[in-house]
């Protein structure tokens, strides 16, 4: 869970202070008690701020707990000043929290405090009621996004390669990315993948291979552009975007890949497929984020989403709209992450439904492409893009569906079967995600996290684009 701070707003004379200092930390024990049986840690101030020293000081005490949200109370009437002062003095996200006892207008401490913040354009958002397990989820969902944003700042792309394939969607501002996010970019160049793979250590090498040849449901050597040797080449290539991210402090990365690699060297497909799992060939691992064709946007948004929900987030092209079905065929060469083809924390289990197939006539150089067909469930899917310069967040609820084996087949077989593939059903109109999805990629997490994501983007203060039916 989050770490919250806490901190009570009162009125700035002593002799109504004298009155209800009792009635604030009351009810400021009340809701510090509520949150911490939910899980959160809270970071609590000496006492009410009642004067301008006082908010200074206590904000800057709590902010310097790296707290991910801070929440404003208002049990009474409290001077908008000390708002303004604790606002200036707090980094992090703000949530105003209103009571509406009418023993005490705090109701109109919150709408004045808020209205001041507003007029120097700070954002924030504003909660109020009782202390229930409503106020408390809402508490909680603005803490998550807290501690996505602030998890955010600070961290490290790794971009290997630069832009693929004159994709512009794929490349963004560095000025900008630390600005709005905090996120420094590290320029790699690709070949630093082939010098790195050449020192691999063989036994590490074989070990991958023996691997994916006992647990996946076949490897499917063909003599030609995938054979043992160049599946090992791409077990290289996994190690060294390991060795380059444990080096260099990458918290999330993307490769190029097309078209040096797929034409001079070996596709990036089991890197990127097993980079996004949550274990590999030596045992279980962190859930690293690496977006192919290093897709900057695409790579934050799925750190966002990884950061949010702790789970592997999947990345593919939109490639399809089976308009008879309603249905979108999510299908980018060998990027999706091995989970989601059973969502399983056994990897034994979704690797039974793993396939590696020759790669296609796209990657001269072969290898192996990573297919299955991922699992049912609910699904939140979201992009990051930019509308004339500016950040917008696309964000929709979806299905990710299986049919009869014809079925599947038959609609796998429409665009490239070789790849992985997810059909999904959004839950917005197939014209309204073509007029306006500004991107060939999306990304997606299981469950439904909009409410956590609708907070980022606030927080943020970047445009959100909802879609939905």
């Amino acid at each position: 869970m989050a770490r919250i701070g806490l901190i009570s707003l009162s009125d700035g004379r002593d002799y109504v202070n004298k009155d209800i200092d009792a009635f604030i930390r009351s009810a400021e024990d009340r809701l510090a008690q509520a949150l911490s049986r939910a899980g959160h840690e809270v970071v609590r101030t000496p006492g009410p701020v009642t004067s301008n020293r006082d908010a200074t000081a206590y904000a800057r005490e709590v902010a310097a707990q790296k707290v991910d949200l801070t929440v404003l109370h208002y049990a009474v009437w409290a001077f908008p000043h000390f708002t303004m002062l604790v606002a200036d003095a707090t980094p992090g996200p703000l949530l105003l929290l209103g009571s509406l006892d009418p023993v005490q207008p705090g109701m109109v401490g919150l709408l004045a405090g808020g209205g001041a913040l507003d007029q120097i354009g700070r954002t924030h958002t504003r909660l109020w009621g009782d202390v229930d397990d409503a106020l408390l989820t809402a508490i909680g969902t603005q803490a998550a996004a807290g501690a996505a944003v602030a998890g955010l700042r600070g961290q490290t792309f790794g971009r290997i390669g630069g832009r693929p394939m004159g994709m512009n969607t794929a490349v963004a501002n560095t000025d900008d990315w630390m600005r709005l996010f905090g996120v420094d970019v590290e320029e790699v160049d690709q070949w630093e993948l082939v010098l790195r793979s050449e020192k691999v250590e063989q036994s590490r090498v074989t070990a991958g291979r023996e691997w994916l040849e006992k647990t996946a449901a076949g490897v499917h050597y063909n003599g030609a552009n995938l054979t043992p040797e160049l599946l090992e080449r791409q077990i290289r290539s996994y190690h060294a975007m390991q060795s380059l991210i444990d080096e260099k402090g990458l918290d999330f990365t993307g490769i190029k890949g097309q078209p040096e690699l797929t034409e001079n060297f070996a596709t990036m497909d089991v890197a990127e497929a097993f980079l996004n799992d949550p274990y590999d060939w030596e045992g279980p691992k962190a859930t690293h984020v690496c977006a192919t064709e290093a897709d900057m946007d695409g790579a934050l948004t799925m750190q966002i989403l990884k950061l949010l929900t702790q789970k592997p987030v999947l990345f593919a092209d939109v490639r399809h709209y089976h308009a008879d079905r309603d249905v979108w065929d999510l299908c980018n060469s060998g990027q999706h992450a091995t989970w989601y083809a059973a969502r399983s924390d056994d990897p034994a289990e979704n690797l039974a439904k793993v396939h590696l197939y020759p790669e296609v006539f796209f990657f001269p150089a072969g290898g192996a492409s990573v297919h299955h067909l991922a699992a049912p469930g609910a699904m939140t899917l979201a992009r990051l893009t930019r509308l004339d310069g500016r950040y917008r967040l696309h964000l929709m609820l979806g299905d990710f569906e299986q049919y009869d084996e014809e079925t599947n087949e038959r609609l796998m077989n429409q665009s490239t079967r070789e790849w992985p593939h997810a059909f999904a059903r959004l839950d917005t109109p197939g014209a309204r995600f073509l007029e306006t999805f500004g991107a060939n990629h999306i990304h997606a997490v299981p469950g439904d996290v909009r409410a956590e994501l609708r907070a980022v983007a606030a927080q943020l203060d970047i445009d959100l684009d909802e879609m939905t039916r």
